[in-house]
């Protein structure tokens, strides 16, 4: 009686079962896959949500894009980028997660394929499948940093209608270069493919100099880039996110128009968040500040860690807010997270749940404190040595 969309939900998995019943029994946890920047000791403004509490908010004037006052601040922050954005062409969401629901509505067909990267966050399988269109892998390589393997784009199947980037993917850190962005825009335009560009961790690059970001506002096809305040200012509880249309004036004419139509359906964001955007992008430059130091310092310190343990390998992290250490494969990534846990207290996420083409290796988030951090990849990189 429900509905095939809805993606096979089993029972919780092992590593999911042995945190409950370690925290039930009692025995302390050291997380290094914390990943909500609320909850790792960051100093927020006092005063920061005072502005939901304007007088404005109670006046509900609804518009499909969001209020043009929110509109324009997003697109004034983009200036710190160094890129030109229109109001015009920006659209408020409660998440990046409806934004993708938004586009797949708007680019998709019932049984349409959206091609998706390998390794990456393990969501675009479900909310393709509750959009009804099929999720197509196309594969990332680690060649010393992470590379688009541009052969597995080039066998993608025909029924493709959109392309989702990740930029810097979650979890590999990787941003889209300038060369390969110029080859995802000619694969685009030649196949008629449509580029999403998830951008959230833009914010934050690490082992690289000036990254190439904004893809939509360079496009020279219909493309769109995403972000959002749960990570440019570390506040995931506003619920408030944004697309921005880039490429051809005339496909993004067409695209805005659909869109309207799709978005005033559902007008899922609240009026005070979007009254409260221009402070909120302001004032959260200062946490956007600390998360940044924050997992730099984490990041140089795990490869002062890592050097010790020559048989374990910190890859190249270009930007965001996670780090992947490649570990002997001695035993099966479950059998590494388990035993880690139930011996040292620590989680870390195996290398499978982002769909890693083979084993091992453990991704872990550089958001804790850094002396949690410390302890806890200790333990791990010595529990993996021995």
């Amino acid at each position: 009686m429900l509905s095939r969309r809805l993606p096979p939900h089993a029972e919780t998995n092992a590593l999911s079962r042995a945190i409950i019943e370690r925290r039930a029994s009692g025995r302390p946890i050291i997380d290094l896959t914390e990943s909500n920047p609320t909850r790792v000791g960051l100093r927020y403004p006092p005063d920061l949500l005072r502005v939901l509490a304007s007088e404005a908010a109670l006046h509900y004037e609804p518009h499909p894009f969001g209020l043009a006052s929110a509109r324009e601040a997003i697109a004034r922050d983009h200036g710190r980028r160094g890129v030109a954005i229109d109001p015009g062409h920006v659209i408020l969401a409660a998440s990046t997660s409806e934004a993708y629901t938004w586009l797949f509505k708007l680019l998709c067909d019932p049984g349409d394929a959206v091609l998706v990267p390998r390794p990456s966050y393990p969501l675009f399988e479900h909310l393709t499948a509750l959009e009804g269109v099929r999720s197509v892998p196309f594969s990332l390589e680690y060649h010393g940093r992470w590379e688009i393997d541009f052969g597995t784009l080039e066998d993608a199947p025909s029924g493709a209608r959109a392309l989702i980037i990740v930029s810097p993917n979650n979890p590999t850190g990787s941003y889209v270069s300038g060369r390969e962005a110029a080859h995802l825009f000619a694969l685009c335009r030649e196949r008629g493919w449509t580029l999403i560009a998830d951008e959230v961790f833009a914010d934050y690059p690490l082992e690289v100099d000036a990254p190439f970001t904004d893809l939509a506002a360079h496009a020279d096809v219909l493309a769109f880039s995403l972000g959002g305040l749960s990570k440019s200012v570390g506040l995931p509880q506003l619920k408030l996110a944004w697309l921005v249309a880039g490429g051809p004036p005339e496909a993004c004419v067409r695209a805005l128009a659909g869109l309207e139509l799709i978005a005033d359906s559902f007008l899922s964001v609240s009026t005070p968040v979007q009254i409260a955007t221009s402070t909120l992008l302001e004032c959260g430059a200062a946490i956007r500040a600390q998360v940044h130091e924050r997992v730099r310092d984490n990041l140089r310190l795990l490869r002062e860690l890592a050097q010790a343990f020559p048989a374990c390998e910190l890859l190249r992290v270009e930007g965001g807010w996670s780090a992947v250490i490649r570990v002997p494969a001695t035993r099966t990534e479950d059998q590494l997270i388990l035993g880690v846990l139930e011996a040292e207290g620590v989680v870390v996420h195996p290398g499978y749940f982002f769909d890693f083409s083979r084993e091992a290796f453990l991704v872990m988030s550089l958001l804790p404190p850094t002396e949690t951090l410390r302890e806890g990849v200790l333990r791990v990189l010595r529990y993996v040595a021995s």
